[in-house]
């Protein structure tokens, strides 16, 4: 049994997250929160497995309250947000403190309110929660870097927010070109990429159609109805399609993955990151076979050790590593001066 605890400051929103959650036997909703001041009452006496946490709130706002919680009594918290740019940019700042996922709230009459909360819940409670305890420094230029022809794919999910920032700050200022899925609401991945560009010495952007792979360069698979891929002979470039969700997912790291096995071939680095469920496991695999090099971030520093468990089982992983290793081996990788 999961025990959870719904704090919003909206009577409506907090009884649509419970009917959400009861008709699944393995939740129980132990408690209601409607502020912060109620909510950390709440936490001592009810002591919940995970707790579902609004972002904007009276009395504290949810950013606050969590960047607390998180550094004296660090649980899973999902955060609940809108889809507008100010709550993506406020869900992505609780996601970086150590919240597990987020999840969006529902629009006026949609009939399948919080259908995916049930499985953020039940991950977040799974979870390896560890807060950041240090700010960070963008990474500095490295002169003895010598980007060779190689490209570069990394996929994530579950808390792949912390894991991305955390691995990009590590990559040089002309590092391999680099494409990047991570699963994440459409109005998410711009304020993203953007995020991540003030962390990497690099230059990282959302991902348009067309856009050519270059070092120094980092795209991000834009969230929605498209998938990320790689095409081209001499000079590749990105290629944002539309398309179903591949593997229960769009944009799908099997489907970016595949693309860069069967264009890149050996000259493809993959690597796949902390997240729920199997996506990407397949299309390291196909990495692999074609001669590239693959990496996972191994169980002890995942948030979710799923994808890569899913991807190491299967045999696509060629070695596991703690995510703070995986810049580094990543620009031995692709470095022309280093072993390859």
């Amino acid at each position: 049994m999961i025990r959870v605890l719904i704090v919003d400051d909206s009577a409506t929103m907090r009884k649509l997250i419970a009917a959400a959650l009861s008709t699944d036997p393995e939740f129980q909703v132990v408690g209601e929160a409607a502020d912060p001041l109620q909510a950390r009452e709440a936490i001592k006496a009810l002591n919940p497995d995970v707790i579902t946490l609004d972002v904007e709130m009276p009395n504290m706002n949810g950013i606050d309250f969590l960047e607390r919680l998180m550094r004296l009594r660090p649980m899973p918290v999902v955060m609940v947000s809108t889809l507008t740019t100010r709550g993506a940019e406020a869900t992505l700042a609780a996601l970086e403190l150590g919240a597990v996922d987020c999840v969006a709230k529902p629009a006026a009459g949609t009939p399948h309110a919080f259908d995916v909360l049930a499985d953020k819940v039940r991950a977040a409670a799974q979870a390896r929660v560890r807060p950041r305890t240090e700010p960070r420094s963008p990474c500095v230029s490295e002169t003895e870097f010598a980007p060779a022809d190689k490209v570069v794919a990394i996929g994530s999910s579950t808390g792949g927010v912390e894991a991305l920032l955390t691995l990009v700050e590590r990559l040089p200022v002309n590092c391999a070109p680099t494409v990047i899925t991570q699963h994440m609401p459409a109005t998410f991945t711009a304020s993203f990429a953007e995020r991540l560009n003030r962390t990497c010495a690099a230059e990282v952007r959302e991902a348009r159609d067309g856009d050519p792979l270059a070092p120094g360069k980092v795209f991000l698979a834009p969230g929605g109805d498209s998938h990320l891929e790689i095409d081209g002979v001499n000079h590749l470039r990105c290629r944002v399609i539309p398309g179903p969700p591949m593997s229960g997912h769009c944009p799908s790291v099997d489907r970016l993955f595949d693309s860069v096995a069967r264009v890149a071939k050996a000259r493809s680095v993959g690597v796949i990151l902390t997240g729920m469920g199997r996506d990407g496991a397949r299309g390291l695999h196909a990495i692999r076979d074609a001669g590239g090099r693959t990496l996972g971030q191994n169980e002890a520093t995942c948030v979710v050790y799923g994808m890569p468990k899913a991807a190491f089982e299967l045999g696509a992983v060629e070695r596991q590593l703690p995510l703070e290793k995986i810049g580094p081996a990543i620009r031995q990788l692709t470095n022309r001066e280093g072993p390859h």
